[in-house]
């Protein structure tokens, strides 16, 4: 007898009946079916249930297809947190294709950047950003078919080929949507500036994102039916997948068009909200509010926040706010929280500062990460759980992205020895817990948002007076870091602080201008190369 065969092998295969690709958007179907008079969105005066949010983006998906859009074609949205931008993400891969989510924030140059390179077959763009939409038009090669979604905020115009809720009606409610071939395709396409100008393509599957997407209810612990309320933008990874999450879970999805403090607590009050998520200039704005109207949520908010820790006095005061906090952490590469401070009872007895170092920490791995931790970069051994010796953080599992669209080199080096690495240095404490202690690239985080260094640098060599520069970030009460940029003019040059803040704002997204300026010569090492870690001590010390 073959002792080496394996039983199992013979008989037991993938059958329809036993094996289904995993997908996220089979969740609307199940919420439709168990709740379907149970209010699906709330968008200022609109609202729908389940069956008609399933309605809508069976037409969304069909109109697609009519047009021609299929396996594998990528539709690109640009769009605040507005209905049609949550129905984008079923009806897309319902239509077989590939949803690319681009940031508001962003330039023209950016745009068509992103347009071209994930080669949009189509294009959702909100009336309030067709002048920026319209401007990448003209410098991108790609010719989508461009869509308006007008909105009862916003003043119509006739930007577009068609208008959103003209498209819905092309399309047939009872559409079938497009079978899912291999759990492994590619559901959804986001951009991340990383380390370079040119932003990179993050390629989430069908199978990431679903199990992301439940992972994030134990996680974060979201309970059946939660009042949900977008204050994180849906383009950021997809909503951290809480589009497909909240979904899952047969929640109610509250629109927020734009951050408004007084909106956000009013929306809290009339909607039940219980969860919500964000970055700490989240936390601060409406902690900033709250002390001036004396406003407070009669009930508890949830509330995640990603990017750098609350602070103490924050988290103690948002506390008495009502709202309870949860640190997460993770990248666009991980579909967003790939950690979470998971919290312990016992934990709630400390003094506020033992509390806030204790929520400090990333933490430990989601129910969707196999494993997270932190080694030495260069052998991959792990590094003492004792607090204090730096390594990087490494990840694996399933819900971590498919690769880099077209870029198989970086792929392969962010895949390599069996991790994805992150370039975030940290520590491991003795409970198993994972703190960041500082970024291994130079990432600027603003606001949740990632601000490349390198990119601000290349617009300000640009500049005539401009000899060398570098950029760090400064600590920033508001949004956690903003640009600072160390500038040497070249002799016989002068510039100011204004002049070339101007000269970044005509060339950046705003975002990532620099909002401190420092002439002077720039530290270097020996060999000629800039002393960063000396630029961001100066930064700290401004």
């Amino acid at each position: 007898m073959d002792r080496a065969r394996n039983i199992y092998n013979s008989g037991l295969d993938r059958r329809p009946a036993n094996f289904t690709p995993l997908s996220p958007i089979g969740f609307l179907a199940r919420a439709a079916r168990a709740f379907p008079d149970h209010t699906a969105v709330i968008a200022g005066e609109r609202r729908f249930t389940y069956r008609q949010f399933r309605e809508r983006c069976h037409r969304l998906a069909s109109a697609l297809a009519l047009r021609g859009i299929g396996r594998g074609d990528t539709v690109a949205v640009l769009a605040p947190n507005v209905p049609a931008m949550l129905e984008a993400h079923f009806a897309v891969p319902m239509a077989g294709a590939v949803i690319n989510t681009i940031n508001t924030r962003l330039d023209a140059a950016n745009i068509g950047f992103i347009l071209d390179h994930g080669e949009a077959k189509a294009f959702l763009v909100d009336a309030e950003l067709a002048p920026v939409a319209a401007e990448a038009l003209k410098v991108a090669r790609a010719k989508p078919l461009v869509v308006r979604i007008d909105d009862p905020a916003v003043s119509p115009s006739d930007f577009g080929d068609i208008e959103y809720e003209a498209l819905l009606a092309e399309g047939d409610p009872s559409f079938t949507p497009v079978p899912v071939a291999d759990e492994w395709d590619a559901i959804a396409l986001n951009y991340t500036s990383g380390t370079t100008g040119d932003p990179k393509g993050v390629v989430f599957s069908h199978r990431a994102t679903y199990l992301n997407a439940l992972s994030n209810l134990p996680s974060f612990r979201i309970a059946p039916n939660p009042v949900y309320l977008w204050t994180l933008p849906m383009f950021h990874c997809n909503g951290w997948c809480f589009t497909w999450s909240i979904t899952a879970a047969a929640g109610t999805h509250v629109c927020l068009r734009r951050l408004d403090p007084a909106t956000v607590f009013d929306l809290i009050e009339r909607h039940g909200v219980n969860h919500a998520c964000g970055a700490p200039v989240v936390l601060n704005l409406l902690l900033h509010a709250a002390e001036i109207t004396k406003t407070r949520p009669s009930r508890t908010v949830d509330f995640v926040v990603g990017g750098a820790p609350p602070p103490a006095a924050l988290l103690e005061k948002m506390e008495r706010l009502n709202f309870r906090i949860t640190h997460g952490y993770g990248l666009t590469e991980t579909l967003g929280p790939s950690s979470v401070c998971d919290w312990h009872s016992e934990w709630n007895e400390k003094p506020v500062i033992e509390r806030a170092a204790l929520m400090a920490r990333q933490g430990v791995p989601t129910y969707g990460i196999e494993d997270l931790t932190v080694v030495d970069p260069v052998t991959m051994a792990p590094v003492p759980a004792d607090g204090q010796t730096l390594g990087e953080i490494v990840v694996r599992g399933s819900t971590i992205m498919s690769g880099y669209l077209k870029n198989a080199p970086t792929t392969g080096a962010a895949f390599a020895q069996g991790w994805f690495h992150t370039g975030d240095l940290a520590v491991m404490h003795p409970d198993g817990y994972v703190e960041i202690r500082d970024r291994a690239k130079d990432i600027i985080i603003s606001g949740g948002e990632n601000i490349s260094s390198l990119e601000v640098e290349g617009v300000l060599y640009r500049h005539p007076a401009v000899l060398e520069a570098a950029v760090v970030a400064r600590p920033d009460a508001r949004w956690g870091e903003h640009p600072c940029a160390f500038i040497a003019l070249k002799p016989g040059e002068s510039a100011d602080a204004a002049t070339i803040i101007a000269w970044c704002r005509t060339n950046l997204a705003h975002f990532k201008v620099p909002r401190t300026v420092v002439f002077g010569p720039l530290p270097k090492t020996a060999t000629g190369k800039v002393q960063k870690h000396l630029l961001r001590e100066r930064a700290r010390a401004l």
